[in-house]
């Protein structure tokens, strides 16, 4: 008889000792072991419907309860001890569980397979998960609201491919940034939702032989829902994939903001300032500050987008049910967790502690960039606008052809262009106008800035604790 009979949940059948080099391979205690509070709570859970099913007696229930409490306070202090055969943290406190209280605990496991055992824990883990990143997000998202209202005066040059488009406030930028990440955090609560499906009594694949109250085990364990399939239940990842999936998107768009942040923080820029205590120096040039923070934010976007076209990969082929390639879940979920959490955390720092040069944004606005007011000059005296655009266009074309700046052509220059250009027209030479004339909501005026401001606010303390 193999000598891992004792120690493997699964160890009768075999003959003869597993190859230590598959043995290693086949372990995931050496990254699921972070379940292990999720594992106790699923198993103290599961004793309660095995008593309420006549399985255990209630003093055996009892005994691992006491059992197990006693594992959980090993784990939180750091002392439990991992053994050689502890192959994954099911294995690890079954084992200690026997070794605490002896027979009662090989009732632990009745009716109960790894595989919906290892799908409670990893929905009752990231349930918590999400928690924790919602709170991070929420942060990040009243610290990018907060700055907007204080700088709201600000103005700045729009981009548009990379080229100067119109002049917009620095809090619209903030703002287009934070709503994307409170669209991140609706998404994250959604599929929260499809996460709190309680999978557990659906055994291996076929259900459970034993009168097990699932319902019991879903008040205890505080889901929402019973899974519907037991095979579905066991096999399917849906709810890893669409956090992978989430955290994909949710650092594509910190990376888009960090890319932003990297130019305006550069010399060519010089729109903002990195506080030092989220910047580094070069080993060779004492001159540098370089962005490292926001030029790793944009790297863990390619991260755990890697993770998650991997995961998706490995499930692509997989037959129904259960497959041993699922064990691949664990360590991207983790990863992709781990990765998110800090780069929430270091984007709200980046966020509090950059400094403004306003000065110097307000100087990069140039006359070009108020060719369309030109336009609607004309438009608010009846051209329509595609003949405006043109004119406006011939107008641009003019002052380039000039060498100078489109606000210095005379009144005189503009009517060869069209009649209806008059001595008013240099009211359109003002940015601050410009962004004023934006009033409509979600535009740049300061009365939708604000407005959008507020709108958020409102949208965080409904989602406040």
């Amino acid at each position: 008889m193999a000598n891992t009979e004792g120690s493997k949940l699964w160890g009768g059948r075999f003959v003869g000792d597993i190859d230590p080099i598959m043995e290693k391979f086949n372990a995931s205690i050496s990254y699921d072991q972070r379940m292990w509070d999720a594992d106790i709570r699923g198993s103290k859970a599961y004793v309660k419907a095995l008593e309420k099913a006549m399985l255990v007696t209630s003093d055996e229930m009892n005994q691992i309860l006491q059992g197990m409490d006693q594992i959980s306070e090993e784990w939180a202090k750091g002392a439990f001890v991992i053994k050689p055969g502890d192959e994954d943290i099911h294995t690890a406190n079954e084992r200690r569980l026997k070794e605490l209280i002896g027979a009662p605990a090989g009732k632990l496991h009745t009716g109960r397979s790894r595989n919906d055992q290892v799908v409670t824990d990893m929905r009752l883990w990231l349930r918590d998960a999400i928690s924790s990143l919602t709170d991070e997000a929420l942060q990040l998202i009243s610290t990018m609201v907060e700055r907007a209202s204080a700088e709201i005066d600000v103005l700045f040059p729009g981009y548009t491919h990379m080229q100067r488009a119109q002049p917009i406030r620095w809090s619209h930028w903030i703002l287009s940034h934070a709503v994307a990440m409170s669209r991140d955090v609706d998404r994250l609560q959604e599929i929260k939702k499809r996460v709190n499906i309680l999978p557990l009594g659906s055994g291996a694949i076929a259900g459970t032989p034993f009168d097990i109250d699932r319902e019991l085990l879903r008040k205890e364990l505080g889901f929402d829902d019973i899974s519907l399939n037991s095979m579905d239940a066991t096999g399917q990842r849906d709810c890893v994939v669409e956090f992978l999936f989430w955290a994909s998107l949710c650092l594509t768009h910190l990376s888009k903001m960090a890319e932003d942040l990297m130019l305006y923080s550069t010399k060519e820029f010089s729109f903002i300032a990195l506080s030092d205590a989220y910047s580094t120096g070069s080993s060779l040039m004492p001159q540098k500050k370089n962005a490292d923070s926001l030029e790793l934010i944009r790297s863990k976007a390619g991260r755990v987008f890697g993770r998650c076209a991997g995961f998706t990969m490995t499930l692509k082929g997989l037959p129904s049910t259960y497959n041993k390639d699922l064990q691949e879940d664990k360590e991207a979920m983790f990863d992709c967790y781990d990765t998110v959490h800090a780069v929430l955390q270091v984007t709200t720092g980046v966020m509090s502690t950059l400094k403004i040069n306003q000065s110097v944004m307000e100087a990069a606005l140039s006359p070009d960039m108020l060719a369309t007011d030109l336009a609607y000059y004309l438009v608010r005296k009846g051209v329509p606008f595609r003949d405006a655009h043109g004119l406006s266009g011939k107008a641009v074309f003019t002052a380039e052809s000039k060498h100078i700046p489109l606000n210095q052509l005379t009144v005189e220059d503009l009517r060869t262009i069209s009649p209806l250009f008059e001595s008013d027209v240099s009211s359109v030479w003002d940015y601050r106008s410009s962004v004023e004339q934006y009033s409509a909501p979600g535009g740049t005026a300061k009365s939708s800035v604000a407005a959008q401001v507020e709108h958020l606010r409102d949208w965080l303390k409904k989602r406040a604790h």
